[in-house]
């Protein structure tokens, strides 16, 4: 019986190192690519930050309204426990939050950017009096810290509300960016790993081949 050509050929399993490193190859691709796309998105949020702070506040909106049907879904389908009241009034403050911030988010933006600025003034305040007081080992850092956000929340509240609809996207368009260039690190560097290990693993069957026929 006359052997097919691609008898003798190696083939390349599903469940082989190949392929498996190939997969989570491309796996890592796709998360750069998502990386560069968020990264992307950060930067112009950086440019066109008033749209950036409209999106943003419509998209946590949405958000609240989405997280208020899904909490009145659960409560009505657990209407026998002792939290039913509870997760109806929880589900109906979302609701409501949500249909304010989509109708209006202006004012949600400057409610946003307010209770930004008190949270980086009491954060501020706190980890400076706290590096005073205890002086541990990061005593220097913890207190350059304190010092940012009071100052930061100074500057913030210095431009509230006039500022508010540009305070809200430059930090979502920044919290974008960071993200979408530690995406790409973990992808390209997840790549660069698989690359490196992946000749090796495929070098084993050829030598034991090897040694066989040799045997």
């Amino acid at each position: 019986m006359a052997r097919s050509k691609d008898a003798g050929a190696p083939r390349q399993e599903t469940g082989s190192p190949a392929a498996k490193g190939a997969r989570l190859s491309r796996s890592f691709g796709w998360l750069a690519l998502l990386g560069a796309i968020l990264a992307v998105a950060g930067l112009v949020g950086l440019v066109y930050t008033g749209l950036a702070t409209l999106t943003s506040m419509l998209l946590f909106g949405w958000l609240l309204l989405i997280g208020g049907f899904v909490g009145l879904l659960h409560a009505v389908q657990s209407r026998g426990s002792n939290f039913f009241w509870l997760g109806v009034v929880v589900a109906a403050l979302n609701l409501a939050a949500g249909v304010v911030v989509i109708r209006r988010p202006e004012v949600a933006a400057e409610a946003l950017t307010m209770f930004a600025a008190l949270l980086f003034l009491t954060g501020g305040v706190f980890r400076l009096v706290g590096s005073l007081v205890v002086r541990g080992p990061q005593f220097g850092w913890t207190l350059v810290q304190g010092a940012f956000g009071l100052l930061l929340g100074i500057l913030v509240l210095g431009g509230w509300p006039s500022d508010s609809q540009y305070v809200i996207g430059c930090f979502f368009s920044l919290s974008l960016l960071f993200d979408g260039l530690g995406l790409i690190a973990t992808g390209v560097g997840g790549r660069r790993i698989v690359s490196l290990v992946q000749p090796e693993e495929s070098l084993k069957p050829e030598e034991e081949g090897q040694d066989q026929s040799h045997s």
